[in-house]
Formats: structure tokens, sequence, C-alpha cells
């Protein structure tokens, strides 16, 4: 695998966070895929560090769901499977539909303004074909729905499982067939809101997910029937 991420020194922060950062990053956007072995020392020389941050990262990113520890064999980037993706997007089905609804009652113009201008920045990004600035703009659109709803516990729910979410939109958002989709279904969800349509919301809102639960699902049951394993790390 190219050498794709580097630990990003922040002065603020104990190198441990820097790595775990690191490689929670890597994991979330596919740079580390899932099954792929984590071998510390590996690791440990790639990213220029010792063994112990990369230990500590793997042990605290195990915690978030990330990493599975497996006894006798070490630690590999956990599995997208079925049930983890349907757990994760059942929440999330649910989180946004609420978010939406709530959006249309207590969206400011200047926050409308935000999000339309984040409409025209994702369908921009899709133009790049660069799947990592397509998430990052997905995430900020969706940022701005959350952040309208002026409810701080329904904010926190959703950052919560904000880690868990982006691994699986990264997913999605790797198949291109699925873009001029998610261009069309952000609109109708920005032009709801305008209206103040709730309905037209949360049922667009429930479509986004469905339609990225069946990509993902085909990408799942595609590598499960080729017998494609990840390749393991090359520093």
């Amino acid at each position: 695998m190219q050498d794709a991420f580097q630990t990003s020194m922040d002065e603020f922060l104990p190198l441990r966070d820097v790595v775990c950062n690191t490689l929670r990053q890597a994991i979330l956007i596919g740079e580390l895929r899932p099954g792929e072995r984590l071998m510390e020392v590996h690791l440990a020389d790639r990213l220029g560090v010792s063994r112990t941050p990369i230990r500590e990262a793997i042990h605290k990113l195990a915690q978030e769901g990330l990493v599975t520890i497996i006894p006798r064999r070490g630690a590999e980037v956990a599995q997208i499977t079925e049930k983890s993706m349907k757990d994760v997007l059942e929440v999330r089905r649910a989180l946004d539909a609420l978010c939406v609804e709530l959006a249309c009652d207590r969206i400011t113009e200047a926050e409308l303004e935000t999000l339309r201008a984040a409409c025209d920045t994702f369908e921009q990004c899709v133009g790049t074909g660069d799947h990592k600035k397509i998430a990052q703009a997905d995430v900020a659109l969706h940022d701005i729905i959350v952040q309208a709803t002026g409810n701080p516990r329904l904010i926190q729910l959703v950052n919560n499982l904000s880690e868990q979410m982006y691994r699986y939109r990264f997913e999605y958002i790797k198949d291109n067939s699925q873009h001029e989709t998610l261009v069309q279904e952000h609109r109708i969800i920005y032009e709801s809101i305008v209206r103040k349509d709730k309905e037209t919301a949360a049922a667009t809102a429930r479509m986004h997910i469905d339609n990225q639960e069946r990509s993902i699902m085909r990408q799942i049951r595609l590598d499960r029937n080729s017998g494609s394993r990840p390749a393991k790390i090359k520093c």
C-alpha cells in the first residue's frame, strides 16, 4: 500500500494521541483496509515512533470498534460486516430524519444560505472525483443540518457516532455510480427544509441512508464471494 498517511504533529497533543488520530483517519478513509493486520513494529517504523504509542493507539481504537484484537494473532482493522453496518446505519437513519425535521422548524436564514452553499460545494467536489474531498463536503453539509436543530443532546449523540458513520459514508462515496443520486438527495433535503416540508425532508433523509446501506451491502457480498483479502501493510 502506498505510504499515504503520516503523523501530523501537534505540539499541544501527546504523541500517543497524534498516533491514534493518524491511525484512526487512515482506517476511516480506507488507507488501512478492513482485515488488515496492524503490526506494531511496521507501524512504528512507518510513523517514526516507538512501539509504545502504537500499542496504546491500537487499544484505544479497539475500544472505539475500529480495531479487532484477536488472541494469539494480534490486531487488525475491524471488518465492515453486514451486522455492524446495519446497527450503525439503523441509528443514523433515525437521527438524520429527526435532524431534518427539527431543522425545518429551527434553521436560521444564515444557516439556510450556508446549507445552500454546502450543496454547491458538494456538487463541485463530486466533479473532482476525489473521494476524500467528497466525504469531507458531505460531512460539512450534514453538520449544518445537525447544528440547525439547536438541540445540544442530539448534536452530542450524532457526534458520538460520527467516526463510525464516517467509515460507512466513505465506503459509500467510493461507489462512483451513486454520486449523482447523492447530489439530487441533498438538493431535495435542502429544498424541503426551505419549504418546511418535514415529511419530504425526513423521507429523503431515510432514503439517503437506505441507498447507502444497499450500496455497501453489495460491496460486502462482492468481497465475500470473491474471497478477496486486503494486503498487509507495506513499509
